[in-house]
């Protein structure tokens, strides 16, 4: 399935979301952003699906913004606004996704890619990838929620260098600071992501997707959200054919789908 520069696909146990601007290096357009949460409610509505995997087309993640569009959704205050909101509605329906999701970087992965990659679970690169953050270069600043994401993933100091500096850096001093979780060479990467997502896919579905949200409830006021989280999880039926499994000796059959 295409649909306005993002390609969507079902793929065994795993939906693979593809940005596809292949001559602009994935660069990610308006209309890019305003699929995105679309795909991801897609995605989460699947009965096959049980990850989601964020990659790029032809060797890159994405470049970041369509620059090429800014002349025109910056042209007002009001074009301004709505074009902001977009992109922050899509970056945040990435990371609500009830299923996990996976970033697999290669290439340029920059910007907008970046704040996309970020939004993802789970960040999985190849040796060809190089990152950066670089609203320091076009007189913007990265959002509050872009902020927070990075600085859960480098900490505070690796994320003001990494703003202020808007240097690029490679694949290994990525993953040594944390903004990757996994490096693989360029023709292992796809087995990584694959082999990640069905180790996910073999564990109890409901207890992941209660994970994803226990962790978003952390720092959070609402503790008694996370409370009712953790009771709920002790009267479910993963939990029942969880533990009577475990006592039988044999593999369980977890009834979340």
């Amino acid at each position: 399935m295409t649909t306005g520069g993002l390609l969507f696909r079902i793929e065994g146990p795993v939906a693979v979301i593809t940005l596809d601007q292949p001559d602009k290096r994935n660069a990610i357009s308006a209309n890019m952003w305003r699929q995105l949460p679309l795909l991801v409610e897609r995605a989460n509505s699947s009965d096959a699906a049980r990850a989601i995997v964020v990659t790029g087309a032809e060797g890159h993640f994405a470049a970041g913004a369509d620059i090429s569009e800014f002349e025109k959704v910056y042209e007002t205050p009001e074009t301004a606004e709505s074009y902001t909101r977009t992109m922050l509605d899509g970056l945040a329906a990435l990371e609500a996704s009830a299923k996990p999701t996976i970033a697999e970087i290669r290439g340029a992965c920059i910007g907008g890619g970046m704040s996309i990659a970020l939004a993802c679970d789970f960040r999985l690169a190849d040796q060809t990838a190089r990152f950066g953050i670089t609203p320091g270069k076009l007189g913007l600043v990265y959002s509050a929620d872009d902020t927070r994401r990075l600085v859960s993933a480098v900490g505070i100091g690796a994320a003001k260098r990494l703003l202020m500096t808007a240097e690029i850096i490679r694949a290994e001093e990525a993953r040594a600071i944390g903004l990757v979780d996994q490096l693989a060479p360029p023709d292992r990467l796809l087995d990584e992501v694959s082999g990640l997502a069905a180790t996910i896919g073999k564990n109890s579905q409901w207890s992941v997707r209660a994970t994803k949200r226990m962790f978003r409830l952390l720092g959070a006021d609402d503790t008694d959200a996370a409370k009712a989280l953790l009771l709920q999880a002790f009267n479910g039926p993963d939990f029942r054919e969880g533990y009577r499994a475990f006592l039988e000796k044999r593999l369980p059959d977890f009834p979340t789908k």
